[in-house]
């Protein structure tokens, strides 16, 4: 008698585990990945760049799998490989922005149930602290986003009172930026005169630019196209987007500050 009560439950267990399974084939929406996993664990998380991976490791997740290796320059020319596909297969979440045409074809090949998620990335802070959150929903881990966010405004409000405090005579710079850069013109406190990209800049962008007459440019690493202002005697400054391969998001603001000073001449 004793061996028959021990068993009971575990084939309602069983049973109920069977049932969630069964439920899973036809839904992937985040309730439903809440149920697949331990209590109180937290999802299996593939992004397609360490961009969306510091996204969703500031958010709280802390099972990340990153797809495009760093060392590839432009993430959206990337060709998925078969182990890609089988990290998708495990995952509750993947994470893509809508510039990378391959994100829904690596779901799509793997057969994965994961939720898929479409990331704003934009190092704005009022844009990451906006995602952040909104990803920590999904995932459940709210307290980890705010904890993360409040150490972020921190850092943040640091970095730009000592741009701004560091900056030639007081006075902030006049600036042109590539469009995905305008954050750091932001976290520098300088006056934006002018943006151009993610295209070439055309002769009559470069003439209206120059008219303008920036101290600095702000160029994007990530999508250079060279030298934006040549003879204009503005110095160019190349800002990073993303991470390491720590996923440590702050470090891009760090880098970031750390450029503008010495373009300036602060540091």
């Amino acid at each position: 008698m004793a061996r028959t009560r021990v068993r009971i439950p575990s084939l309602l267990a069983l049973s109920a585990a069977a049932l969630l399974l069964t439920a899973a084939c036809g839904n992937s929406d985040s309730s439903t990945v809440d149920a697949m996993r331990p209590q109180g664990g937290k999802p299996s998380v593939v992004v397609t760049t360490t961009w969306e991976g510091a996204f969703a490791k500031a958010a709280g997740a802390e099972d990340i799998k990153v797809i495009v290796p760093q060392s590839v320059h432009h993430a959206p020319d990337y060709d998925p490989k078969p182990s890609d596909l089988a990290a998708v297969a495990k995952a509750d979440f993947v994470l893509y922005a809508p510039f990378e045409p391959y994100a829904a074809k690596i779901k799509e090949a793997a057969g994965s149930k994961a939720k898929l998620v479409e990331v704003e990335l934009d190092n704005d802070p009022t844009k990451v602290s906006a995602e952040v959150g909104r990803l920590a929903g999904l995932f459940g881990t709210a307290e980890a986003a705010t904890q993360w966010k409040t150490g972020f405004d921190t850092e943040y409000a640091k970095l730009n009172q000592e741009l701004q405090a560091g900056w030639p005579g007081g006075r902030s710079p006049s600036v042109v930026t590539q469009v995905f850069t305008a954050w750091s013109a932001k976290l520098a406190g300088a006056t934006t005169v002018g943006t151009y990209g993610p295209e070439a800049v055309t002769p009559a962008q470069l003439a209206e630019l120059a008219a303008k007459k920036p101290e600095l440019v702000l160029d994007n690493a990530h999508m250079s196209t060279g030298t934006v202002l040549p003879d204009s005697g503005a110095k160019q400054v190349k800002i990073v987007n993303y991470p390491g391969e720590d996923l440590d998001l702050l470090a891009v603001y760090r880098n970031a500050a750390t450029e503008l000073k010495k373009a300036m001449g602060a540091s």
